[in-house]
């Protein structure tokens, strides 16, 4: 599963990355995270509010840095 967070480096971006990482650190499988800065790449999924949260190229959320309970949530679908 790759799960991609797009954002340009902002405060709010770096707390989804770490609060993403966690939450595959409580969940059995393989994650690949990526974080998206480039602006173009953020604009190809239509996002106009950072941080989102993408997984398997679907958008899951955007404009708000989700919990760890929340991510897990989104992961398990």
């Amino acid at each position: 599963m790759k799960i991609e967070i797009l954002g340009t480096g902002c405060a709010k971006c770096k707390n989804l990355e770490e609060n993403t990482k966690k939450a595959v650190a409580k969940l059995d499988g393989f994650y690949e995270i990526e974080k998206v800065e480039d602006i173009v790449e953020i604009m190809n999924y239509n996002v106009i509010s950072t941080p989102a949260l993408v997984i398997d190229k679907v958008v899951k959320s955007t404009g708000k840095v989700l919990t760890i309970d929340e991510i897990i949530e989104l992961i398990k679908g």
